[in-house]
């Protein structure tokens, strides 16, 4: 009894303490643990603007395509509240289709209506999109060229406390083995839209990685530059690379601030696009910067890194890691306390990166 009244306080101090990014990305100082239960999956949707989440501005932003664009339609597997495609439904509810908790079915139903001179964009979550569905992608989207779009939301460990039937962190090396399908990652609300506004008239079939829908800000504005395949520099420097994309973008640059502290110089990537890559980045920050660190919330085969390394494997030899999930399944935990046990958050990717460099001999 004295030991559930002592959690209670806890929590009821928790909810005080810690803002909704020190509960999902450990960025506001949080010592979050595996096994701290004040980290309820609740809590987490408390506090932030809609505008500001990935996931919560997908509905909005299709249903303003849409608007302009009488060929876009969307589909989704009985998520519409998870990734708020139901802001579309409110909009456009003849262009809406709610499929059920049948995924492979939308896909396929999201081909044949693009083959009929739509546009389909179709969400779920991204363990049950490009991991339940790759035969349907494969088959149905890809190989006839169809201009489908598969939302693959909630991806990698995001959804922590749902364990590893929700987890997706093979979803990148199952995408950029499929031919001609385009792989983009997400990386904040204003990057999504940039995507988004993309992809209506991009040829054949892609897949779209979004996080959890509360990923802090890196774009402050719709990024004007965005091109898919081409990947943006958000910083610069000359000691190494990292070279990130999606949900750890902003930690990645956090990292760097904490570096250029300790005198170390590094250049941050945004590489978005998957698939193809732009490798023409990746042999210039080997050049100029001469070391790479690849960071994602993906398992490190298959992934980011390995589309990384088969760029560098041609070139001249410069030191090079991965830097992701282990290939391991993850524990169930909140997703903070996740990316503070894989070394996903700012410190943990600045103290491997330093480590990195140490073992290299570069600083």
């Amino acid at each position: 009894m004295a030991k559930s009244v002592a959690i209670k306080k806890k929590r009821a101090a928790g909810d005080d303490a810690q803002s909704q990014d020190a509960i999902f990305r450990g960025t506001s100082g949080g010592d979050a643990t595996l096994n701290d239960a004040t980290f309820k999956d609740k809590k987490s949707v408390r506090g932030t603007p809609n505008a500001a989440l990935p996931a919560f501005i997908l509905g909005e932003e299709l249903a303003n395509l849409a608007d302009k664009d009488p060929r876009i339609a969307v589909l989704t597997a009985d998520l519409a509240n998870a990734n708020r495609t139901n802001d579309f439904k409110r909009r456009h509810p003849d262009r809406f289709f709610n499929l059920g908790i049948a995924e492979k079915n939308m896909m396929t139903i999201a081909a044949g209506m693009a083959s009929c001179g739509h546009v389909t964009y179709a969400a779920t979550f991204a363990s049950f999109c490009a991991i339940l569905g790759a035969e349907q992608i494969k088959t149905d989207c890809a190989y006839p060229a169809m201009p489908v779009r598969l939302i693959g939301h909630h991806s990698g460990m995001s959804m922590g406390f749902y364990g590893t039937s929700h987890h997706a962190l093979e979803d990148l090396a199952i995408t950029r083995t499929i031919a001609d399908l385009t792989v983009v990652c997400a990386t904040d609300a204003n990057h999504l839209r940039a995507i988004l506004r993309a992809s209506v008239d991009h040829p054949g079939a892609m897949y779209i990685r979004l996080g959890r829908g509360r990923d802090p800000e890196v774009y402050p504005e719709v990024p004007k530059s965005f091109r898919i395949g081409k990947a943006a520099t958000l910083r610069k420097g000359d000691d190494m690379t990292i070279i990130c994309c999606g949900s750890v973008v902003r930690a990645s640059l956090d990292a760097a601030d904490i570096l250029a502290k300790r005198g170390i110089s590094v250049r941050v990537i945004d590489m978005h696009t998957i698939k193809p890559l732009d490798a023409g980045a990746v042999r210039k920050a080997a050049r100029e910067t001469g070391a790479i660190l690849t960071v994602e919330e993906h398992n490190v085969t298959g992934g980011l890194g390995t589309a990384v390394a088969e760029v560098l494997v041609e070139e001249d030899r410069i030191p090079f890691q991965r830097h992701g999930v282990p290939d391991e399944f993850v524990p169930v935990g909140p997703p903070a306390a996740l990316y503070a046990h894989y070394k996903l958050n700012a410190e943990g990717i600045a103290k491997k990166a330093q480590t990195f460099l140490a073992k290299a001999g570069k600083h």
